[in-house]
């Protein structure tokens, strides 16, 4: 009985298409470096679609890019992974649906990766401004002035507010209020108590180092705080992680036993109606294992993971 390699076919197109949409800006790039850099037309390119075709086909393909761009906010990252994991599975099922699904799984992959990257960039910046505090106090300890302090200790450490923070330390200009500009960013909170401290010293006259000390002292207990909460949360995401690969642990058993379960799931009706229902029972599973760290996060007064 011959095979019916339609859907496999689609699939590795669709794949291709993908992969053509994400690599189509390169060649457009080296196109036009090509163009400028020799001083006449770009080298055309061989055994291409005709003008007329290659011209809708890349009005086409640059239309879609931008919506896709529009969608996702920006280029990509390891979320593209999705797409090949996909284009595996529907060629193993011949079935299109699950790099469809890959496709549609890029948009969540990515603002997870992205909420995992803000947490780790909040967590720097927190761990920086324990270290200016630290190092501000020990300039201080030694001898110099506190603007003179500021300036050798903030150079790395405040982010995009550095400039206007080291401008304000060298010139005599507003440092407690450019301190509290730069503690808008995520993770610097911590600055709002330097600027207090360095307004407290300008004003009154009080020993500036002494309470850097502790407003490092009270940060690292907080940061204590949260690794501590993060450490507790842990088993939680490790069990919900677990649970929600479970699913593919059984059809790799599956498979092991000639059951063929991709057939199943992909080419009957009662497949489709057990993987819509499996894969809502996942999406819930997964949102309300998320919602009770959320919940544990926030009762504890640390940020959400």
């Amino acid at each position: 009985m011959g095979v019916d390699t339609g859907p496999a076919c689609a699939a590795a197109l669709c794949a291709g298409l993908a992969l053509w949409m994400l690599t189509g800006r390169d060649r457009e790039l080296h196109r036009a470096r090509l163009l400028f850099a020799g001083g006449g037309g770009a080298e055309p390119e061989r055994g291409g679609l005709p003008d007329p075709w290659a011209s809708l086909w890349r009005k086409a393909s640059a239309a879609l890019r931008e919506w896709w761009r529009a969608r996702l906010g920006g280029g990509f990252g390891p979320e593209l992974w999705c797409l090949p994991a996909g284009g595996v599975v529907a060629l193993l099922g011949e079935s299109v649906l699950p790099l469809l699904g890959a496709v549609a799984a890029l948009p969540v992959a990515r603002r997870w990766l992205r909420r995992r990257e803000r947490r780790r960039a909040r967590e720097r910046t927190a761990a920086r401004v324990i270290d200016l505090c630290a190092t501000v106090a020990g300039e201080l300890r030694a001898g110099r002035q506190p603007n003179e302090a500021l300036r050798t200790a903030a150079v790395g450490s405040l982010g995009e507010a550095e400039a206007s923070v080291l401008a304000a330390a060298r010139f005599g200009g507003d440092v407690p209020g450019a301190l509290r500009r730069a503690a808008r960013q995520p993770g610097a909170e911590g600055l709002l108590g330097v600027a207090a401290c360095w307004q407290v010293a300008a004003d009154g006259g009080a020993g500036l180092a002494t309470g850097l000390e502790r407003v490092a002292a009270a940060l690292r207990a907080e940061r204590d705080r949260d690794e501590d909460l993060y450490a507790q949360l842990a088993g939680t995401r490790s069990t919900a992680a677990l649970l929600a690969l479970l699913p593919v642990f059984g059809l790799l058993m599956g498979s092991a036993l000639g059951a063929e379960p991709l057939r199943v799931l992909l080419h009957t009706p009662a497949g489709w109606a057990c993987l819509a229902v499996g894969v809502l029972l996942e999406c819930a599973g997964l949102a309300w294992t998320s919602r009770i760290v959320r919940s544990a996060a926030v009762g504890r007064g640390a940020g959400a993971a």
